[in-house]
């Protein structure tokens, strides 16, 4: 056949295919009630869907006490560390404090952040909605997913590159003017730049979805903003609906008694390094 042909050829076979699927996603729907971008419980291993998140609270709340008592001891303290100085201090005072925020209060966000979260595709809702009902044996398990992605997630649909690289927002950052006239940045704003800060410096030397949430967690707590970026997470419903269970300690708790343990750090004050990961390699680069 002609090109031509072929291709009213093909147009008609998608045609048709759309239309298939169309009919046994109805079909399914009101036969077997799942509904597009929603994963049968089925699907999840029966130990998940009945998992306890009472121990992860447990642990958020210890790790949340042992950054507070540090960080308030710190504060007791005449002398200061600053950041730079990191390399050349013993463990103990402000390195002591930063290996618990790095390696205990993060994790500890992450592991209850991570609860019920999967990653959704566009071909599960596509093709796979309509068929898992009728052979959910011989489908796989959701994808888990990094909260981290939430985050990333969060800064794409707010359009945060553009944001942040706007001319006034370039041009207030060069010369320390503020970006809206002395009106005060709000907590989307500077969620959205400090994602960005966090992608940029980490992104180039491959670093973990893990380093990149420890590197935005300290800038949380330097900008005493951790509660109000994690709120943001919480209540954007775009992507809670799209991405946890109904079974997750997020969809059925709103993360109220999370949010209210990390409120305990909100007044300290912090000057955690946010580069850790990424320090030494920056230092090769630089010298070369």
């Amino acid at each position: 056949v002609n090109p031509e042909d072929a291709r009213r050829m093909r147009d008609t076979g998608l045609q048709l295919m759309r239309r298939v699927l169309a009919v046994l996603q109805i079909f399914a729907v009101s036969q077997f009630g799942c509904a597009t971008g929603q994963i049968p419980r089925s699907l999840w291993q029966k130990d998940q869907a009945n998992k306890d998140y009472s121990p992860l609270i447990k642990k958020l709340e210890l790790s949340v006490e042992r950054v507070r008592q540090l960080a308030l001891n710190h504060q007791q303290e005449e002398h200061v560390i600053s950041s730079s100085d990191l390399q050349d201090v013993p463990l103990g005072g402000r390195d002591e404090l930063t290996l618990a925020v790095r390696k205990e209060l993060t994790i500890a966000l992450r592991d209850l952040m991570a609860h019920g979260l999967y990653a959704s595709s566009q071909g599960m809702s596509l093709v796979l909605a309509p068929i898992a009902c009728l052979i959910p044996a011989f489908t796989s398990s959701p994808q888990a997913m990094h909260p981290w992605e939430l985050f990333v997630k969060y800064y794409n649909t707010k359009n945060g590159q553009a944001f942040v690289e706007s001319p006034a927002r370039k041009l207030s950052q060069s010369f320390a003017l503020p970006v809206t006239g002395g009106v005060a940045i709000t907590p989307k704003q500077s969620l959205l730049s400090a994602i960005h800060t966090v992608l940029t410096e980490h992104d180039p030397f491959k670093r973990s979805a893990d380093s990149e949430l420890k590197a935005l967690v300290c800038m949380a707590l330097n900008e005493q903003r951790l509660v109000s970026w994690v709120n943001l997470i919480c209540k954007s419903g775009a992507l809670v609906q799209s991405h946890y269970q109904p079974w997750s300690y997020m969809a059925n708790t709103g993360f109220e008694s999370a949010l209210n343990l990390l409120s305990r750090l909100s007044n300290l004050k912090f000057n955690l390094p946010v580069d850790l990961a990424v320090r030494q390699l920056k230092n090769i680069k630089d010298a070369f």
